[in-house]
């Protein structure tokens, strides 16, 4: 067990924020931690952190236990360059390889069988089994695996200290999956993060060796990596067993249970005291009467449920349909400054298509939006009756000076007062939200008001950037519901996967300047992808290079003589040749490596140094071999 915790209680300024918090996490576990804002997540992981101390209740730790936590934007400093301080991490096993060489030097120099020697050799056998149990010849292997799939491949050697919030914050989780605590407790993982990082990431900790404890919106996330929910509401914590799914199916069937337990009750409790009071006076049945008040009173109540906070509504309309064709787009080229982030590119919607545009971070997909938004670029047709309505993932349109009231109101002015805030209300921004400035109101606040603003254009072609950011999960689960139920045409941009999931009927991706347009949810769309890759995979590694013909490349001119025929022969040789070669050499490298940790070998310098020096032979052969295969290739 590496943490656990028992009635737990915690406040701050003598308010209770948690309440009898009973978990445990142990070796393996894969936890979601859940709730809205203000409910006690960051709380609980100072406590865990021992950064706070409960007021009361029991709060075990594992002695010794290695926990590391990623901070929502949880960045450093530093002078050092990006792969200068990921290797910092393995500055031990450098120098374990480095003393195990010197080691071998100076046992080559000791006389055999003296006691230098063998005291040599002694150090020799722990550094070689230290090194061997920390993997510490393949660290940097490791180094450049987490920094490759993080997104750092092309910045090895940039200063850390001239790099953004969110690739600090990146960084940071790299530094963390490296050094490899027992518990690692991350605080919104995914921010920050393209499509292709996501999958990496995802399948990195799925594959890690100690626990994981993640604060998470992302849903997608959740379902892929958790097997339990720990849920915070109402000051107490819930688990619930599964991902993400699961626990919404849980969750409901949980609060239905109580619910019909808490009236039931209350049904008897009311015939009971309905009996009581008509018996309680009449001699014949005051006994009876009594004996039902006492039961009542002895009665343990069951508390009656509290049901989850009423989400935001919202509900899309408009008034009048726009022809088949809403959007046609041919040849366009988009730049930014110097660069070339789309190319020619053509594809089109039609009336009640919702289609979500992904693809790595910087290929243009927000661009796009604002291209077609301007409506000024000849190459961009709109269909006749459209009308575009427009969510902007800055909420750029939002005057920061107006209140939540002005903004709304000021561009509905022959809107009664009532409507407007009946509106407002449904996006959950309530009466004393009204007055406020808009440059007052968090990230949340700001975007349910930007939804409502937008949801008041009333659009037939919904065109939205990021609309999940800032929401907590229940707006975003309205918000989906919404959409799904809108039946005009939508053109989103967001990295939500399980929010593309739930309403696209169409994907278009943009990478390397081009799209592909696939008519399909997005798990078809993942499932067309892998196929592409399988047989990608297979094509490159399975498929052997057609052999021409002498007849038919004589006639497509391919060959110019019979000795550049010869020269090919002698190519293809040689290639088999090496083939075979590394084969044998790496059958070689593996029965040495295996033979290392046999006591025998071990205890036989001469043995082994010889086996090491096979090794560095063998290493140097499969270099050369590698080398000369590429360029025959």
């Amino acid at each position: 067990m590496l943490i656990s915790a028992d009635s737990l209680q915690f406040g701050f300024n003598g308010g209770s924020l948690l309440e009898d918090v009973c978990f445990s996490l142990n070796e393996g576990d894969r936890v979601g931690l859940i709730g809205a804002n203000g409910e006690g997540k960051t709380t609980l992981i100072r406590l865990i952190l021992g950064e706070l101390e409960p007021e009361s209740g029991t709060l075990f730790r594992k002695n010794g236990i290695r926990i590391g936590y990623l901070a929502q934007n949880g960045g450093y400093d530093s002078s050092n360059t990006v792969k200068g301080e990921m290797l910092e991490i393995f500055a031990a096993d450098a120098r374990a390889i480095e003393a195990l060489r010197e080691t071998e030097k100076k046992i080559s120099m000791a006389k055999e069988g003296s006691d230098e020697y063998r005291a040599l050799s002694a150090r020799y056998e722990s550094l070689n089994k230290q090194i061997a149990a920390r993997d510490s010849y393949n660290f940097e292997i490791r180094v450049n695996t987490v920094l490759n799939g993080m997104g750092f491949e092309d910045v090895y050697e940039q200063p850390i200290s001239t790099m953004s919030g969110g690739e600090k914050t990146r960084l940071k989780l790299c530094r963390l999956l490296l050094e490899e605590p027992e518990l690692l407790i991350l605080d919104e993982p995914t921010n920050h993060l393209d499509m292709k990082t996501l999958f990496w990431l995802e399948d990195y900790l799925s594959a890690y060796k100690g626990s994981i404890l993640t604060v998470s919106h992302d849903r997608y996330f959740l379902d892929k990596l958790v097997t339990r929910i720990y849920e915070l509401e109402n000051k107490k914590l819930s688990i619930f067993k599964g991902n993400y799914t699961k626990y919404k199916t849980l969750k409901a069937e949980k609060v239905a249970h109580l619910l019909k337990e808490y009236e039931k009750q209350q049904e008897e409790r009311a015939h009971m005291q309905e009996y009581v009071d008509r018996n309680l006076v009449r001699a014949s049945t005051t006994k009876m009467a009594q004996s039902r008040r006492l039961a009542l009173e002895k009665m343990e109540l069951i508390e009656k449920p509290l049901l989850p906070p009423t989400p935001p509504r919202f509900r899309f309309t408009y008034t009048e349909k726009p022809y088949e064709k809403v959007l046609e787009i041919h040849d366009l080229t988009l730049t930014a400054g110097e660069k070339t982030l789309l190319k020619n590119i053509s594809f089109g919607l039609v009336r009640g298509e919702k289609c979500a545009v992904i693809g790595d971070n910087g290929t243009g997909k927000s661009t796009l939006l604002k291209e077609i938004i301007k409506g000024k670029n000849p190459k961009i047709h709109l269909g006749r009756f459209v009308k575009l309505a427009c969510y902007d993932q800055e909420n750029a349109n939002l005057d920061p000076n107006n209140t939540v009231l002005e903004e709304l109101w000021g561009r509905h002015v022959t809107w009664d007062q009532t409507k407007i805030r009946n509106i407002l209300a449904q996006a959950k921004l309530e009466a004393e939200d009204m007055d406020k400035k808009v440059f007052m109101l968090s990230g949340g606040e700001r975007a349910k008001l930007a939804l409502a603003v937008f949801e008041c254009e009333n659009g037939n072609v919904l065109l939205l950037d990021e609309p999940t950011n800032h929401l907590d999960l229940p707006a975003r689960e309205s918000l989906e519901d919404a959409l799904k139920s809108f039946d005009g045409t939508v053109l989103f941009v967001s990295h939500d996967r399980y929010f593309i999931r739930s309403i696209a009927n169409k994907v278009i991706e943009l990478e390397n300047g081009t799209i592909t347009e696939f008519k399909g949810n997005y798990d078809e769309f993942g499932a067309y992808k892998s196929a592409l890759k399988e047989s990608a995979k297979i094509k490159n590694e399975q498929i052997p290079a057609p052999i021409i013909s002498e007849k038919s490349a004589n006639k497509d001119g391919y060959y110019r003589s019979k000795e550049e025929r010869a020269a090919d022969a002698k190519r293809r040789t040689r290639i088999k040749k090496i083939e075979e070669e590394i084969s044998s050499l790496e059958e070689e490298d593996a029965a040495i490596n295996a033979s290392l940790s046999d006591p025998e070998v071990t205890a036989n310098f001469s043995l082994l140094t010889e086996k090491c020096n096979r090794l560095e032979e063998i290493k140097n052969l499969l270099d050369s071999l590698y080398a000369e295969y590429e360029t025959l290739l």
